[in-house]
């Protein structure tokens, strides 16, 4: 009996885990993917948190939906912001392909993949920073800046973990549907969430 409810536990928490992550996909594509991509991801990591947080006696479906709609517009303003930059190093790389070459193609272009892989670390701190805290749309940047920044056991454990998740996915495209977002959120949340707790415990002893 004991085993079959673990059983029963086990295969609840997998159908959240997979349904959260259909959810992430559709509402992602109800926003033809750049519209809808913030949103979704803000909807997902708020759940995941809470999920990490003990909390489970809520609806996924209508959560999801909810933080969806309330945080379309906020949390898209924030991702142009993200967007444009993110473009714009794209361009550049575009332009140097095109038009340079030499050592300084090849240096000019590791800077830039570089500058790429460093954008793509701050939007992951964003999604976290964002479910967790109250702050204003340039603080919630440059929170994620920052923590990006001094944070650097959390940044690159959350840059190993992705890099797992995504070899893992890569060698088996099948789990796209189950674990493509949900997965890197869960690994991002827990990491930041300790983070958090770290800094918030330390910032109490000094008052």
């Amino acid at each position: 009996m004991k085993k079959d409810s673990w059983m029963i536990v086990g295969c609840e928490w997998l159908w959240r885990g997979i349904f959260v992550n259909l959810c992430w996909i559709a509402f992602t594509a109800l926003g033809l993917g750049v519209l809808g991509f913030f949103p979704a991801s803000v909807a997902l990591f708020t759940i995941v948190r809470k999920w990490l947080r003990k909390e489970s006696d809520f609806s996924v479906w209508k959560t999801f939906k909810q933080v969806y709609v309330k945080e379309w517009k906020r949390t898209n303003r924030i991702g142009l912001v993200f967007y444009s930059i993110g473009l714009f190093l794209y361009m550049d790389l575009r332009i140097i392909d095109s038009f340079m070459s030499g050592m300084l193609a090849s240096f000019l272009t590791i800077l830039i993949s570089i500058m790429l892989l460093f954008l793509l670390l701050v939007v992951c701190y964003f999604f976290t920073v964002y479910v967790h805290y109250e702050l204003s749309n340039k603080e919630y940047i440059k929170q994620s800046l920052l923590f990006t920044l001094t944070s650097l056991p959390s940044t690159i454990g959350i840059a190993a973990g992705l890099f797992v998740i995504s070899s893992l996915i890569n060698q088996m495209p099948g789990l796209i549907p189950f674990i493509s977002a949900v997965a890197p959120a869960f690994w991002m949340m827990k990491v930041c969430l300790s983070r958090f707790a770290f800094l918030e415990k330390r910032l109490q002893q000094q008052y």
